[in-house]
């Protein structure tokens, strides 16, 4: 089993990624299945963060609840710029500094959250508590948002009920979008 300071990792290295192909693609259409890989990767990485990892922040650490709150002002402002960036196309001319804009913003937060908070959050779990925390994350992704809605609630219950209603409109209309046909990570349905 993974723990999850090393599943959160893989999805870091998967945006990274995608953010790469984005700007090193030669034509619009590679950049769109790209841009649309990358939107698909962070929507469901940020909730399932949401989700499941900053409670259990706020559960196992004495200063969980600061650090969850930081960290979800953070994912604030890079939902905000996702969801500029999600609706442009390759052909604006924001899409580039928008995308740059939005990793800067992003590279910080996962720098920041692995050399400090999934350190504390693994040395407060324990290893059967980190694989399980894996296994609801994983599955978690499977069910929420697959795009940015900034205004939606980021906390739980009120963001899993928002992501349920908004999930399903989201996964229907991946169907009608290109996506790259090679992917580290999973391609959408």
């Amino acid at each position: 089993m993974t723990l999850i300071s090393q599943t959160i990792k893989n999805d870091h290295r998967e945006l990274e990624d995608a953010y790469n192909k984005i700007l090193s693609s030669s034509t619009d259409d590679e950049k769109v299945r790209w841009q649309n890989q990358f939107t698909w990767e962070l929507a469901r990485h940020s909730i399932g963060e949401e989700l499941l990892v900053y409670p259990a922040f706020e559960k196992n650490l004495a200063d969980g609840r600061q650090m969850a709150d930081k960290d979800r002002a953070e994912h604030q402002k890079v939902k905000e710029l996702l969801y500029k960036f999600q609706g442009l196309k390759p052909s604006d001319h924001e899409f580039k500094p928008t995308l740059k804009s939005l990793w800067s913003d992003l590279s910080q937060h996962i720098k920041e959250e692995e050399e400090h908070d999934l350190v504390k959050l693994e040395n407060a779990l324990q290893q059967a508590d980190s694989e399980k925390l894996t296994t609801s994350f994983k599955r978690t992704k499977k069910f929420i948002p697959t795009r940015s809605h900034p205004d939606a609630p980021d906390k739980p219950p009120y963001e899993t009920a928002i992501g349920l209603m908004t999930a399903p409109l989201d996964h229907v209309a991946d169907i009608f979008r290109k996506f790259p046909s090679e992917s580290k990570s999973e391609l959408p349905p």
